[in-house]
């Protein structure tokens, strides 16, 4: 079944494209998502008088897909994960999570699932990852896994802790140091009166 596609499918075609389509695919998704609608000879016509507007906003598409991936081009973006013993995560780095982290350190918003993986991320480290940003025009960028916060935290509260607890000590030490002198200036006095 031919259909008239009305914005991008992923791996099909773009808006004005004319594709062939079974036709469940057709009825089920493309026509009730509003993704497609039928190639009749009235909507062929349509197209056509309606193909420089298309184009127009198609070449507005591309400019700002080029300008996203020269952003995108080489920027390191950090992920936090717990971390067990030699550098292994507990899971794995996902795409939801790169997202995020490109949502936050380069204010960007991408739809996780153009964010091309490969092999899962399973180790601390520095890994190329590709960014499908539109049809063909592509960007890689590198995610920097790093340990979880929060050892080092636990690790930065306990030296705190210590510390504390030294100074507690030092100023009880302190405390018993001048209430001796105190009591032996008081008895130094006692004796000097007698």
């Amino acid at each position: 079944m031919q259909v008239i596609l009305l914005k991008e499918l992923r791996g099909r075609g773009g808006e004005g494209d004319v594709i062939d389509v079974r036709r469940g695919f057709a009825n089920n998704y493309l026509l009730t998502q509003g993704y497609a609608v039928k190639a009749t000879p009235g909507n062929l016509k349509q197209l056509e008088q309606r193909r420089h507007n298309i184009e127009k906003r198609e070449e507005v598409r591309i400019n700002e897909a080029n300008a996203l991936a020269e952003k995108l081009e080489g920027a390191t973006v950090r992920v936090i994960a717990q971390v067990g013993e030699e550098g292994q995560l507990f899971g794995s780095v996902t795409a939801p999570m790169i997202a995020e982290a490109i949502k936050t350190e380069l204010d960007i918003d991408i739809d996780r699932r153009r964010i091309e993986l490969g092999k899962p991320i399973k180790q601390v480290g520095t890994y190329p990852v590709g960014v499908n940003i539109y049809r063909t025009i592509k960007a890689t960028i590198n995610v920097a896994v790093s340990g979880d916060v929060v050892e080092a935290a636990e690790e930065a509260g306990e030296a705190v802790v210590e510390a504390v607890e030294e100074a507690v000590e030092t100023a009880a030490a302190v405390e018993t140091a001048e209430a001796v002198a105190e009591v032996a200036e008081a008895v130094a006095e006692e004796e000097a009166a007698e």
